[in-house]
């Protein structure tokens, strides 16, 4: 499978495209414990801005490759790798806390 199915990417999930690259699509889930879950899709390399959450972050790379960057450490992950990011270190995907507004 080489892409999320229809029924995960519902506009009504879409994150707001202002808070991401133009060729990354995002959607997110709300847990009931203020948590989110949520996939990113990518067109091109992208490269996000730096940044840092104020909570742990746990992401696993679907298909591709995804680069890390704590710090000066660069670490390359492939299908399958998966990492977690303890609150305080820089980048993105599930999150452990409300991260993204919905668009519309």
């Amino acid at each position: 499978m080489d892409h999320f199915p229809d029924f995960m990417k519902n506009s009504a999930n879409a994150i707001d495209p202002r808070s991401q690259s133009k060729s990354v699509k995002g959607y997110v889930f709300d847990g009931a414990d203020g948590s989110q879950m949520a996939f990113w899709e990518c067109s091109t390399d992208v490269v996000s801005t730096e940044h840092v959450h104020p909570y742990d972050e746990y992401f696993v790379v679907v298909q591709g490759e995804y680069t890390l960057i704590l710090g000066s450490e660069r670490i390359k992950l492939a299908a399958g790798q998966e990492y977690h990011i303890p609150a305080g270190a820089r980048t993105i995907h599930a999150f452990g806390g409300k991260r993204a507004e919905r668009a519309g």
